[in-house]
């Protein structure tokens, strides 16, 4: 019985609790303003302006240019890909899934 009691409180002490780890909130209320235009206007906006530069077939300066490039011109898989941005700092994962989720929380 000794034996019995010993192990039920060592696996019931032993498990480790989730709550330990750390756990990266996702971003839920993801908005084009918030979180989007900033990636944009960094990684982007050098050729992507308002006139466009060095060739850049469209401008990526407001939210109706950004949705129309994801849903009509493969923003993502271009990011994604690696074909753009052609030069410079190129998209973090992080910022393509904010992108992608963007886009699955219906462009707000």
């Amino acid at each position: 019985m000794k034996n019995l009691i010993f192990i039920l409180i060592l696996t019931f002490t032993s498990c480790a609790s989730k709550d330990d780890d750390p756990v990266e909130e996702p971003i839920i209320n993801i908005t084009y303003t918030t979180n989007i235009k900033s990636i944009i206007d960094s990684k982007c906006n050098s050729c992507h302006s308002d006139p466009q530069k060095n060739g850049a077939p469209i401008a990526l300066v407001t939210l109706e240019n950004v949705k129309d490039a994801v849903l009509n011109k493969d923003l993502i898989g271009r990011v994604e890909d690696g074909s753009m941005p052609p030069e410079g700092d190129v998209l973090t994962s992080d910022q393509i899934e904010l992108i992608k989720d963007w886009e699955k929380n219906s462009f707000k």
